[in-house]
């Protein structure tokens, strides 16, 4: 699922897949339902190809997600991405105990904390990435 959801950068909050056009794709906002195209020059990333620094390796969103909705019960997250620094290092910490606290900086907390409840309210909660049949699309 993770891998049609799409940050792009520059744009607010977070989008889903909707078409491929000649030199762009067709994405529809999470939060409003408003298509609008992402252009060759826009930096878009897809959530399925993410992951956060741990100490000892490199854990893929999903997974990071996943603890986040097994920690919060499945609602939305308890705490502010307007709280304080050390307040969301210790709220991460409890989601993924061993990240690495040099390289995860408490904007990319507060993006994860975002990106969460903006899927949490899109009614977006199973984070398992799938083996979906794209090789159908892709061979025409």
């Amino acid at each position: 699922m993770l891998k049609t959801i799409l940050s792009i950068a520059g744009k607010p909050g977070l989008y889903r897949l909707v078409s491929h056009g000649k030199n762009m794709l067709i994405v529809e906002s999470l939060s409003d339902k408003k298509r609008i195209p992402a252009y060759a020059k826009d930096k878009v990333i897809s959530l399925g190809d993410i992951a956060m620094y741990t100490d000892a390796e490199e854990v893929p969103l999903h997974e990071v997600l996943t603890n986040l909705k097994n920690k919060e019960n499945g609602e939305k997250a308890t705490i502010s991405t307007s709280a304080k620094p050390e307040e969301l290092r210790n709220f991460f910490a409890e989601v993924l105990p061993n990240f690495d606290r040099e390289r995860v900086y408490p904007s990319d907390i507060k993006k994860l904390i975002s990106w969460y409840n903006l899927l949490i309210e899109a009614g977006i909660t199973d984070f398992t990435p799938e083996e979906e049949p794209e090789a159908e699309t892709s061979e025409e």
